[in-house]
């Protein structure tokens, strides 16, 4: 099993889990129902009705609930297992690129995470889990529901083990960094190729992050090979191929298995992130 407990643990980790209610959606549920068709899935899927409708009806409900944070289920209180997990995951993270952006004469603003389950409010609209880890660069948090692993791992065939999920973590990760960098801020008016190519760099850049790990030995025998699993897991054509039967290249917003493997590898084997970019 790694060893996280070596691991900084980061501050900015929010437990949203089994907490129900008291969320005020900005914009009205109109505005929610476009920004979860808009699809803010970590798979980059288009994100059927029925879900829309289905998220709508648990926003209704969470809002005619006042928060009582003392309600939160017993399991999820004092930083339990998970929750250390993410920290640390988070903290190993804010300190490598702490150290990338002041060798480059730039200060690093480390980002949030929130754990939930089911729906929660964010910057963006709306987190759920159907819609899956993401990144949301308005309040530069990452939002994830770890029930995605399972999910994962149902449908796609990606590990649950804690190397993957690390990996998605860091991925999210990436995509801040690159909000860091202004990389973000034309990524609605891009095209498809570049869209991907965000994709495979935030890849790389979990690589690199994985890199830096493994020089301290915190991975043990194979288990590099889950966040492997993970990323060709998420390929749009293994997607596509699972969930519509047929592969159909002209959709595809994250790249395939063998580019996502390819661009974590590359992170992963020179831990430089400007080995990144261009992929």
């Amino acid at each position: 099993m790694a060893r996280w407990g070596g691991l900084s643990r980061s501050r900015n980790v929010e437990d949203r889990r089994g907490l129900g209610g008291g969320v005020a959606f900005a914009g009205g549920g109109g505005l929610i129902a476009i920004l979860i068709t808009l699809g803010l899935s970590y798979f980059g899927l288009q994100v059927p009705q029925s879900t829309v409708e289905e998220i709508l009806g648990q926003i209704q409900s969470l809002q005619s609930t006042e928060v009582d944070e003392s309600s939160q289920p017993v399991e999820f209180r004092d930083d339990d297992d998970y929750q250390v997990f993410t920290e640390q995951v988070l903290g190993s993270s804010d300190e490598l690129w702490t150290d990338v952006f002041a060798a480059n004469n730039r200060t690093y603003e480390q980002p949030r995470l929130v754990l939930f389950r089911g729906v929660t409010q964010s910057a963006c609209g709306v987190a759920s889990s159907q819609v899956g880890p993401h990144y949301c660069p308005i309040d530069n948090t990452i939002y994830l529901d770890e029930t995605f692993f399972q999910e994962l791992k149902r449908r796609f065939g990606g590990s649950t083990g804690e190397v993957a999920q690390a990996y998605v973590i860091t991925h999210e990760v990436g995509h801040h960094v690159q909000n860091q960098l202004g990389a973000l801020n034309a990524r609605t008016q891009s095209s498809r190729d570049s869209a991907i190519a965000l994709e495979l760099q935030a890849d790389c850049y979990a690589g690199v992050w994985a890199h830096a790990q493994s020089q301290d030995d915190v991975f043990q025998g194979g288990e590099i090979q889950q966040a492997l699993d993970a990323a060709a897991a998420v390929g749009d054509d293994n997607i596509q191929s699972k969930t519509q039967g047929r592969v159909t290249p002209e959709n595809w917003t994250h790249g395939s298995s063998e580019q996502r493997v390819e661009a974590f590898t590359t992170g992963y084997e020179t831990g430089d992130p400007g080995e990144c970019v261009g992929l």
